[in-house]
């Protein structure tokens, strides 16, 4: 064979082989498509809240609602909707997913009220939770061994950095073109997505025998509304206001309905004996206290960036950035021994660290900048960088492997029905502290500033506490469990039968 002849065939085998290599990560790329769109609409949002405020002519509870209408939905829809996947399978509900968040965007773009706005932007929670929920089973179905390791490596990392990206893309769009472009670009994104998902997933099995627990979504969905409704309302009207009152009482009926459907339903979407599990329980509390701590404020300081300071949409984003980079980087650094240490480090600790670097963001004042953002927020990111990667693998744990798809699902829920009261909260908080609305004068501001990043903080340490404390007492019971068992297999031998029948029969009930 000459030189000609043998340069030929390697080109054509490189050829094929970076064929089947593209043809073989097309999954992993169209599933981390989806999640990074949806993801990234989270904190896209943010620094397009002046001008959505100034086009809509609306006040900080209508911006309230922009970003708790897509958090309530993610939030209410999340379990229903993996259930509702493994019925009619995972890749239809994605596909569906795609579809409607596509159209709801498109809404979106085009709302010339802040009503339509916020009822689009609970569509596109629904599409975004229907995404959210069948995204890993899709690249479950589709990769095997190392290469499943791979695939879900990659989508943590998707993940983990779409806040940075949202804050920093709504920044570019809003500057340069419009607020309408935050949701518009997501259009020929999903046109990609969708057709590219069509043809490059497997159908995946359906289990026949699991029902979808649609009372249940209903109870929950209520309970949260209502319940953030109340909190947003009370906050700008008193708390006599009738309507507040009346959110209020249902969010609580809600609450007591979901109780008694998910104890007494044949498949419900959260089983309450869950809540029995200390870790189980531990890693809830942390998960919604994570983000309220961490991300709750993040629309309120995009505003004093905006209006106080003065600074460019742009310029807003990439002085949020550093807490989502700092994040990013701890995550990778702390993930390679992370196993190594016991979960109440990890996940109470992480939260008392946010807490700690919510509250650092006090230290604002009439004459700060954008700079004194930076301490807070990078201790804010090296607490998310280690708490974030451990959430769903301790509840995960925590549980049977029966009950893991159903716990992962119960803790990307917590976190999203954080955000959402955290939102509703510090609203509530920044509108009395600082006695006006978003455009109030500077010291108002500030004031309102710095009485919210005061409640964040003290709730994410106070939650983070008490993670640590039920982790702590798991723990202890376990080694004192241990430590029983083997005090009982080192007794004298000289104890009669009966006796160490009794003992061996107590050691077998623990």
């Amino acid at each position: 064979m000459d030189i000609q002849a043998s340069t030929t065939l390697g080109v054509e085998i490189f050829y094929s082989l970076s064929e089947v290599a593209v043809r073989k990560w097309l999954p992993l790329f169209a599933a981390c498509l989806g999640t990074l769109m949806l993801l990234i609409d989270v904190t896209i949002v943010n620094v397009a809240l002046p001008d959505i405020a100034t086009d809509l002519g609306t006040g900080l509870s209508g911006l309230q609602w922009v970003v708790d209408g897509y958090a309530l939905a993610l939030a209410a829809l999340l379990l229903v909707l993996g259930s509702l996947a493994d019925r009619i399978g995972a890749k239809p509900t994605y596909l569906a997913g795609l579809v409607v968040f596509a159209l709801a965007s498109l809404i979106c773009g085009a709302a010339q009220s802040v009503s339509v706005l916020v009822a689009a932007r609970a569509l596109q929670g629904v599409g975004g939770a229907a995404m959210f929920a069948t995204t890993l089973s899709l690249l479950h179905a589709t990769y095997t061994g190392r290469d499943r390791g791979v695939a879900f490596g990659a989508w943590g990392a998707v993940a983990g950095a779409a806040a940075g990206i949202g804050v920093v893309v709504g920044g570019v769009l809003t500057e340069l073109l419009s607020w309408r472009w935050i949701f518009l670009v997501n259009l020929p994104v999903a046109v990609v997505a969708t057709a590219l998902s069509a043809w490059v997933f497997r159908a995946s099995p359906r289990q026949t025998g699991r029902g979808v627990d649609a009372a249940g979504m209903v109870a929950f969905a209520a309970a949260a509304t209502a319940l953030t409704y109340g909190i947003i309302r009370g906050g700008e009207h008193g708390w006599s206001d009738p309507r507040a009152l009346i959110a209020a009482l249902v969010g609580v009926t809600a609450v007591a309905a979901f109780a008694i459907v998910e104890s007494r339903g044949a498949a419900p979407m959260f089983p309450l004996t869950l809540l029995r599990n200390r870790e189980f329980g531990a890693t809830l509390i942390a998960a919604a206290g994570m983000n309220f701590a961490a991300f709750a404020s993040s629309p309120f300081l995009s505003l004093w960036l905006q209006q106080p300071l003065q600074l460019s949409p742009l310029r807003a984003g990439l002085a949020m950035l550093p807490m989502a980079a700092t994040a990013f980087v701890a995550s990778g650094l702390f993930g390679r021994f992370a196993h190594d240490l016991a979960p109440k480090w990890t996940i109470g600790g992480g939260l008392v660290v946010i807490g700690i670097g919510t509250a650092l963001l006090t230290i604002i004042d009439t004459e700060s900048s954008w700079r004194a953002l930076l301490p807070g927020f990078v201790v804010i990111g090296l607490g998310v960088g280690v708490l974030g990667p451990s959430l769903v693998a301790v509840g995960m744990a925590a549980v049977s492997p029966r009950q893991s798809g159903t716990a992962a699902g119960a803790v990307n829920t917590g976190r999203q029905l954080g955000l959402a009261l955290g939102v509703a909260v510090l609203g509530t908080v920044f509108r009395h502290a600082a006695g006006a609305e978003q455009r109030s004068a500077l010291p108002d501001f500030v004031r309102g500033l710095d009485a919210l990043a005061a409640v964040a903080g003290g709730v994410g340490i106070i939650l983070g506490l008490l993670a640590f404390a039920l982790f702590h007492r798991r723990s202890h019971a376990a080694d004192s469990a241990v430590a029983e068992d083997r005090a009982l297999a080192v007794r004298p031998r000289s104890q009669s039968a009966k006796e160490a029948a009794a003992q061996n029969n107590s050691s077998s009930v623990r």
